[in-house]
């Protein structure tokens, strides 16, 4: 065992002068994190690309369709349109901002100018309280621009009277004292609307109290719809990010371990420990042992970096000890294949390299696989970088029960035995 503790130290110090390997193992992964943390951030709710609102279209009609693409033009909302049910659990998940509901009558209740006012429901996710304001003003100023446009533009308006009395007066099918009440109402309200600028102008020099009377009555009104939150997903972006950046780092050691044991047998290290007391399993024992710690290290060190620096909390302390243990048992198996993938250090560099850059590329290890098709989604079963990743987000956001960690945990399990023993036992045949 001390032969084992004493190989592990030699292969950490041999590290620590590689300034190369040293950078990839340690800074790299801290640097994609947040740099694509930073990038993914603008995704959630309230980002560049608008306020994240969800419409649920109860009333069904083309005065509700229209308005409801009326938001969607809109460049400070991302508007997509589902159920009451879903979109409050998507608000209450915090995949939206808010909810808005279009209630039965919205669309007559909106074409009926003197009628009564549109009504809708909202609900605003409370994390997103500072959209609160924002969001509302939208709102207002989309649902009372119709009533706005009738009162500010009176000459068009009164040309669609005009044309109204017209088809009054030419009706045949309608009684005579209806025809008589419409065509006395009609012209009077047309010369209404005709002195409507003159009115407004005598109501300001008053200050301004006759305009918000008149408008106060037919104000649309906004229900408020209480959410609660429930958090099972993502808190940020970086959460997302962080096991991809681990993985990297994670990566970096092992190919870095490869490629040094690769070097100790082309240059004879590997022979001259071979005549001391020393079997070749102390060996790769060692080397294993020195890959497995610093791969924790790595591990480690990312999300201590991250709750200091992006304030992440893992869900569980402990469900993420247990997946950084299996992710680092499993890339101590790589470790083993990657070494006898080529006979000098620059084969086995290109050849593990670019098998590693695949597995992560379908793996979700450079976009999450959520973003991804759906049949690369069901390839990344192959790939050790998906369970590493699936294992770690488990811990950290995906709130997995020990029976849900249980299969990520098993599968990278056995990539490590597996690998490192067909890599051990390459290896004795090639040495």
């Amino acid at each position: 065992m001390n032969e084992i503790i004493a190989l592990a130290a030699k292969d950490l110090r041999m590290l620590l002068r590689d300034k190369a390997g040293f950078f990839f193992a340690f800074v790299f992964p801290v640097v994609y994190a947040s740099f694509f943390g930073m990038i993914m951030s603008g995704m959630g709710g309230g980002g560049s690309s608008g306020i994240y609102v969800v419409v649920v279209d109860e009333d069904q009609t083309e005065g509700s369709a229209a308005f409801v693409r009326q938001l969607s033009d809109l460049d400070a909302l991302n508007v997509i349109t589902t159920g009451r049910d879903e979109a409050q659990d998507l608000v209450r998940r915090g995949k939206r901002a808010a909810m808005l509901v279009l209630p039965t009558g919205f669309g007559k209740a909106r074409a009926e100018i003197f009628g009564n006012p549109p009504e809708v429901g909202l609900g605003i996710d409370p994390a997103r309280a500072a959209e609160t304001g924002m969001l509302q003003g939208i709102l207002m100023g989309e649902l009372f621009g119709d009533l706005q446009r009738v009162f500010t533009d009176p000459t068009a308006m009164a040309g669609q009277l005009d044309s109204t009395i017209d088809e009054v007066r030419n009706a045949e099918d309608i009684d005579p004292l209806t025809k008589t009440t419409l065509l006395t109402f009609l012209p009077a309200l047309k010369t209404f609307m005709t002195k409507m600028p003159d009115l407004q102008n005598d109501d300001s020099n008053d200050g301004g109290e006759g305009t918000n009377n008149a408008a106060g009555f037919m104000q649309p009104k906004i229900e408020k719809i209480d959410i609660l939150p429930q958090r099972d997903g993502p808190q940020s972006a970086y959460e997302i990010t962080l096991a991809q950046g681990a993985v990297w780092g994670i990566m970096g050691c092992a190919a870095g371990f490869g490629i040094s044991l690769v070097v100790e047998r082309t240059r004879g290290t590997l022979v001259r420990l071979r005549m001391a007391p020393i079997s070749l399993w102390q060996v790769l024992a060692g080397k294993g042992v020195a890959c497995f710690f610093t791969t924790m290290t790595v591990g480690i060190g990312l999300f201590v970096f991250a709750a200091i620096v992006f304030g992440v909390r893992p869900h569980s302390y402990a469900m993420l000890a247990i997946a950084l243990v299996c992710v680092s048992f499993a890339f101590v198996g790589i470790m083993m294949m990657l070494a006898v993938m080529g006979k000098t250090e620059q084969a086995a560099g290109g050849i593990g390299w670019a098998i590693l850059v695949v597995l992560a590329m379908i793996g979700g290890g450079m976009m999450p696989l959520a973003f991804m098709p759906a049949w690369m989604q069901d390839v990344a079963v192959i790939s050790p970088i998906k369970w590493s990743i699936l294992a770690m987000e488990g811990a950290m956001w995906r709130a997995f029960s020990p029976t849900e960690m249980l299969t990520p945990c098993l599968v990278l399990i056995g990539i490590g035995i597996g690998c490192f023993g067909m890599g051990a036992k390459v290896f004795k045949a090639t040495v």
